[in-house]
């Protein structure tokens, strides 16, 4: 091969390594560009709402990442205008934009004076104040005006705050038991505790977003790495069933009883019969959600109404003759032989009349009219105690209501399973058993409502940030008494306040419909009963022929009184006779 020839290849070689050279070099070039612009896609469409967030500052990352917790409302039945029980004020949260911060060492020693930071909680800070890529970082919440005034007076780099929501309730008046309050758990973190705030905590406090992004291994964010936000959901708002004014008045009215009778304390709940909404739930002594840190007992935030379980005593009475009547066992004309005692299987003494009172001949309405503890024992004879028990449990004693509120109680009737006839004789007049006042109502709106049992609720309307309304409605559980004999037990129990112990329970004008309870309370030390503590209630429903309201009120331990006739039944009267001017029920009988 000749030189030229020779020349004439290795020029053409090194021609074609330097196309091929070429060619590496313009598809790198296109790969580049297609990552960037790859990249360019990412952060202006992608991550676009997390740049714009960091672009606009700290306040709007905040608001992005923590969402608003959901008010609650209760009604005013006459216009429909909606109060807040619950709601949000605004405090401050101090937090740092570590970007900002000049001197980390400085700004941490400086808001530790003012927050009396311990020398460990200043280095910690320190530490996450020298963060140059970081763009947030808390220090504070519920910061009081005063100590914020401190922090501004400072005028420190990179240091700013928010007005951040905190929970407030306006009106304690209205019930703190209904409500429940927002209080640290166990990690420190907020979190709503008993009543509404409790039970729905999930749903009002809302769905936190985040902020996520890659960092370097001092803990600094990388500006070209991985990372997100996604926005907060508001938490959802909750219109409860209760009547403004009806709930105001009725806390104000047992506050007051409460007092007058210097009792130990007291509970209210009115229903609507028909529906089962809870139209008033009022507890004594009650507390402030605003500073219910200040309670002595932790006891105190349980709701009496739902919680504190009780043997009823002769408010019980009106079931046991349902379930007599029911059967056809007994009429209310039926007539037996009251000796002031009788004895029952699995007791060796006579169970007696209360005062230890010897009747005669008398009628089941009589029996009723005058309470009379051995005419319950042979009305549930006569219905047989198998059947006794299962009307007992078909009006839901021993069951939970289903109720939307923290801490409800099933109360205890355990015993009626037992074989002894001793313990369904002593239920058949409200001993034995353990029940709560809200299932106590239950029972009498089903004789007020013809038989059905309705299932009490509390909530109306939630109201979700996305715009959706679940609305809660009336439901029954189940027919529990023939209509025939709701009619029949009505009347009677119209009697009892006519002519029995009830008659302070009574409203001018109206054919009110009750039943007085004065039970005896387990002694602490030992057992039987203390004989110096009793608890008085008061339950029924009025005005009979088309009630309105279904109540039961309840006073314990009060002092110098031993009878309900002279605690629970006036108080019972005057809030139905304010409920039945507050509805608009025009009298149906000559005003006395």
């Amino acid at each position: 091969m000749s030189s030229h020839e020779s020349q004439k290849r290795w020029k053409s070689k090194l021609s074609n390594n330097r196309d091929w050279r070429l060619d590496i070099f313009r598809y790198g070039c296109v790969l580049a560009v297609c990552v960037i612009i790859l990249r360019l896609f990412v952060l202006q469409v992608l991550d676009h709402g997390f740049y714009e967030a960091l672009a606009s500052g700290q306040h709007e990352i905040f608001q992005e990442l923590y969402p608003e917790r959901g008010t609650i409302y209760v009604h005013d039945l006459k216009d429909e205008t909606q109060t807040a029980l619950a709601t949000n004020q605004q405090l401050a949260f101090v937090y740092a934009d570590p970007r900002l911060v000049k001197n980390p060492e400085e700004t941490a020693q400086k808001i530790g004076d003012v927050f009396d930071y311990t020398d460990e909680e200043v280095d910690a800070l320190r530490d996450r104040l020298d963060q140059p890529e970081d763009p947030y970082e808390p220090i504070e919440r519920k910061v009081s005006d005063n100590i914020l005034s401190e922090i501004e007076e400072l005028n420190l780099s990179g240091i700013a705050y928010v007005r951040e929501t905190s929970r407030y309730y306006p009106e304690p008046d209205l019930g703190g038991h209904v409500v429940g309050f927002v209080g640290s758990d166990e990690g420190g973190n907020l979190a709503g505790r008993y009543g509404i705030e409790g039970y729905f905590e999930n749903i009002l406090a809302g769905t936190p977003g985040y902020l996520r992004s890659e960092r370097d291994i001092a803990g600094r964010m990388i500006t070209l790495g991985e990372h997100s936000i996604q926005s907060a959901v508001d938490g959802a708002d909750i219109v409860l069933t209760l009547d403004r004014t009806i709930q105001y008045v009725t806390c104000m009215k047992l506050k007051e009883k409460v007092a007058e009778f210097g009792a130990q304390g007291g509970s209210v709940v009115i229903l609507e019969p028909e529906t089962g909404r809870v139209l008033a739930m009022c507890g004594a002594p009650d507390y402030d959600p605003n500073v219910y840190f200040e309670a002595e007992f932790i006891d105190d935030f349980n709701n009496p109404v739902i919680f504190d379980a009780y043997e009823p005593g002769s408010i019980f009475k009106p079931m046991t003759m349902a379930a007599a009547l029911d059967t056809e066992a007994v009429t209310p004309a039926t007539t037996f032989e009251d000796t002031g005692s009788a004895m029952v299987e699995g007791w060796p003494k006579p169970i007696g009349n209360a005062e230890g009172k010897v009747y005669g001949v008398v009628d089941m309405t009589t029996v009723l009219e005058q309470s009379i503890n051995t005419g319950m024992i042979f009305s549930m004879r006569e219905t047989g105690q198998d059947v006794f028990v299962d009307y007992v449990k078909k009006f839901g004693f021993g069951d939970l209501t289903g109720i939307e509120l923290e801490t409800e109680s099933a109360g205890d009737i355990s015993s009626l399973d037992q074989a002894s006839e001793v313990f369904v004789a002593t239920a058949s007049f409200g001993q034995g058993i353990l029940v709560t006042p809200l299932q106590i109502a239950a029972a009498y709106a089903a004789i007020a409502n013809g038989g059905i049992l309705p299932r009490p609720y509390i909530i109306d309307e939630i109201r979700y940030d996305d715009g959706t309304v679940d609305i809660h409605t009336s439901s029954e559980v189940r027919r529990v008494i023939q209509e025939k004999t709701s009619r029949l037990l009505g009347a009677m129990l119209v009697s009892v306040i006519e002519h029995g112990h009830g008659a302070k329970a009574g409203v001018s004008g109206y054919y009110i419909a009750g039943k007085t309870g004065t039970a005896q309370v387990a002694r602490q030390d030992g057992i039987g009963y203390d004989p110096d503590a009793t608890i008085g209630s008061f339950a029924g429903f009025g005005p009979v022929d088309d009630p309105k309201f279904v109540m039961v009120v309840r006073i314990d331990r009060p002092q110098g009184v031993q009878w309900a006739e002279s605690t629970a039944a006036p108080l019972f009267g005057e809030i139905a006779a304010f409920l039945l001017q507050y509805f608009e029920v025009a009298p149906t009988r000559s005003v006395e």
